[in-house]
């Protein structure tokens, strides 16, 4: 049976309901202009899985609480401000299926907006003395930028290492959820070795969303064609880097050699992406992935099971199953 986050949210739909409903005062500004945007930004939302986590969350350890709520604005506030930051380094048009910020409005004011973003979950936080979720939050926002340093300056020389591959996926992708559970931990009162437990499990989730969107890179009988952006931007992913380790010296450096000078090639990323296919790249990937898989679910069991903890494992379930 095909999962729904619909059907995985009802536990927690009153909530997601205000939630939506408190973020848009979180956004709002007396500035016309701001206002407009913020608006637009809203409305553009995508799944919601962040506000899920830190909800769900709460709920397995004890209450959603007024802390939750703020906890959950605070990291769409720094996240949506980062990602606003994002579209204006990469020069990017859409985001979502939709214009980004600085494609209807232009860099400078994508920029001021990004940094009203994150003054106003800075505050939202110093406001209400939610120091230890603005610490949780500060600290992963630190890591997602370190991540992507990381990623550029060794995407330059394609040397990354399978090691190098898991802590540039840990910094830029799992430190977020890894801050939502440990905020729906924080905010509903549980002490630092259960915030810290449903940290490490909001990592392993991490770790394996970024995995699953690799592996969409090479598009398979379910998720239909093959893609290859990250083969084009000579980003050095799992199945890739599985590949080359299996490969011998001369196949190795001819595939390095095409990615560094021709990746922009239609030609070139098929040859890849057959490369990596032979290799077992992509069936390598899926095990780590499981695995990780496997061992946030086997977290869960620490806690007494109810509606919170049936939903949140089949958040978990879905983040690897979703076909986009």
């Amino acid at each position: 049976m095909t999962l729904k986050l619909k059907d995985i949210q009802a536990p927690i739909s009153s909530e997601m309901t205000d939630f939506e409903k408190k973020f848009r005062e979180f956004m709002k500004s007396k500035v016309l202009l701001l206002d407009k945007i913020t608006s637009y930004i809203v409305k553009r939302k995508g799944k919601q899985m962040r506000p899920m986590f830190v909800f769900l969350c709460s709920g397995v350890v004890g209450d959603i609480t007024e802390a939750s709520y703020r906890g959950a604005a605070l990291i769409e506030l720094l996240h949506t401000a980062t990602l606003v930051h994002d579209d204006v380094v990469d020069d990017a048009g859409y985001r979502r299926g939709f214009f980004s910020v600085n494609a209807l409005w232009k860099n400078k004011i994508a920029v001021l907006v990004g940094d009203y973003l994150l003054s106003r979950g800075l505050l939202l936080s110093v406001d209400h003395g939610d120091f230890s979720l603005l610490r949780i939050v500060s600290n992963a926002v630190r890591e997602m930028s370190e991540g992507e340093l990381l990623q550029m300056e060794k995407a330059r020389k394609l040397d990354i290492t399978e090691e190098v591959y898991y802590d540039i996926i840990r910094q830029k992708t799992a430190s977020l959820i890894s801050s939502c559970c440990a905020v729906g931990a924080a905010s509903a009162g549980a002490d630092e070795e259960t915030v810290q437990h449903l940290r490490d499990f909001g990592e392993k989730i991490g770790m394996a969303f970024q995995i699953k969107d690799d592996l969409f890179d090479y598009g398979n009988n379910e998720i239909g064609k093959p893609r290859g952006i990250d083969i084009r931007e000579k980003k050095m992913t799992l199945p890739l880097i599985h590949a080359l380790n299996k490969a011998d010296k001369t196949d190795r450096k001819h595939i390095l050699k095409l990615i560094k000078k021709k990746s922009d090639s239609n030609a070139v990323v098929r040859e890849v992406i057959d490369f990596v296919k032979q290799q077992g790249g992509l069936t390598y990937a899926e095990g780590i992935m499981e695995q990780y898989y496997r061992d946030a679910m086997a977290m869960l069991e620490r806690f007494p099971d109810n509606i919170y903890r049936k939903s949140l494992g089949d958040l978990v379930t879905f983040t690897i199953e979703r076909t986009k």
